[in-house]
């Protein structure tokens, strides 16, 4: 199972952006996503999942700015990001687990599968 991140840049305060990553060799619909963030010298945090069934949460530090969804026909998940923050300054990973948990996945340990991250930058 591959992922790839990809959609980060640098932007400004305020601005929206959207990441996606897309997964091949696996069975995407069966996957519950996640995507974790990596700012500079901090460790790694749960941002967002969103489960098999299309169920989703957000980190509540993040609130509602956030959005992941799934599209199953691209395996593809995506991040929306609005009203960015330059604390939202980060290498953004998506991540994939086969867990048939009914509870959101929020640790780093929880998922299986990784792709390489994506910058994302937020000036002030």
């Amino acid at each position: 199972v591959q992922l790839q991140a990809s959609g980060g840049g640098l932007v400004q305060a305020g601005d929206s952006l959207t990441l996606s990553c897309a997964v091949s060799g696996g069975a995407f619909n069966t996957y519950n996503m996640g995507w974790f963030r990596q700012a500079p010298g901090k460790e790694c945090e749960f941002v967002a999942t969103i489960m098999w069934s299309g169920s989703s949460t957000t980190a509540d530090v993040i609130g509602d700015r956030f959005t992941i969804s799934r599209d199953n026909a691209k395996n593809t998940v995506y991040l929306q990001m609005n009203n960015l923050k330059p604390e939202d300054t980060a290498v953004y990973y998506c991540a994939a687990s086969e867990s048939r948990s009914s509870l959101f996945l929020a640790r780093e340990n929880e998922y299986r599968y990784w792709g390489g991250g994506t910058l994302v930058t937020v000036s002030s």
